[in-house]
């Protein structure tokens, strides 16, 4: 069995990416990773090409700049990415640059995978996700932030990204999935305030056509206010091992009240369904479960 990685990624040193702890999470799990660089106004190629992998492999894209409405230019990518694949590849494994595995799933990843490979029902493993926000303590639990969402594919033909390459179709129709008890770890909303604000500044242009606003350069003494959630939770997991060396580094101290709610009275009686339940009711899923 051959599982293939594939990546995007663009203006990692500029946004603050943690896409070379990214793919070292998932080496691991794969017989060869393939990872797509756009056309970066940083060194993000060097960066790459640091990465002690022999699985690694390296190829390079211009976005589109046209395709700007939604994200996109982001699933062109992805499909670009997955057009590169080994043709002997079962599996293919997408990661995104703000996203880390964790090694105590391993062992659950290859054994789904082992397990569903020659099953035609089954065409793509779904992930639960921790939300990481401010800082690496807390995790957001409002119905804002995706719960489950679709990270291993059967390679077959019709698989392709879809949107804005959250998730997959197969010839436009939603993907059949199996649930299993792993996890993605998304980094994407642990920055400093500064950098929070520059990053989303700068990626802001791939789901909006550019206007004046989004050209204009952030003030050196503008912040992204992270005291404006909806509702948080403390973690007291532990993180990748691919992560460690990064979150001793960047040191972020914040701390917020995680008993202040800014929910509606629906999003809170929502939640609590959710709680009792383990289910989300009334949210769009882009796969099918069985």
């Amino acid at each position: 069995m051959f599982i293939s990685g594939f990546t995007i990624i663009k203006n990692a040193i500029k946004n603050d990416f943690p896409v070379v702890e990214s793919i070292h999470s998932v080496l691991p799990l794969v017989d060869e990773m393939i990872v797509l660089i756009g056309d970066s106004d940083d060194d993000t190629i060097k960066l790459i090409e640091s990465i002690s992998s022999d699985k690694i492999r390296i190829h390079h894209s211009v976005w589109d700049s046209n395709l700007r409405e939604g994200g996109k230019v982001l699933a062109a990518e992805t499909n670009k990415a997955l057009a590169l694949v080994n043709s002997k590849a079962t599996w293919g494994l997408y990661i995104q640059a703000d996203e880390l595995m964790h090694e105590k799933d391993y062992a659950t990843i290859k054994t789904a995978c082992i397990l569903h490979a020659l099953n035609p029902k089954v065409e793509g493993l779904l992930f639960n996700y921790k939300h990481f926000y401010g800082n690496y303590n807390y995790v957001g639990n409002s119905r804002t932030w995706y719960k489950h969402e679709v990270r291993i594919i059967k390679l077959h033909q019709g698989i392709s990204s879809f949107r804005d390459a959250q998730g997959f179709r197969k010839l436009n129709r939603k993907i059949k999935v199996k649930a299993i008890h792993a996890f993605v770890y998304h980094y994407g909303w642990v920055k400093t305030p500064i950098q929070m604000l520059k990053k989303n500044n700068d990626i802001a242009r791939y789901w909006n056509a550019e206007t004046e606003a989004h050209l204009k350069p952030v003030s050196e003494n503008a912040f992204f206010n992270y005291d404006d959630f909806e509702s948080l939770e403390i973690f007291n997991g532990s993180h990748p091992v691919a992560m460690q060396t990064r979150i001793a580094a960047q040191k972020l101290t914040a701390e917020f009240d995680v008993s202040k709610k800014r929910l509606s009275k629906k999003e809170s009686f929502l939640l609590w369904i959710e709680k009792i339940t383990g289910r989300r009711p009334f949210t769009f899923t882009n796969y099918k479960r069985i």
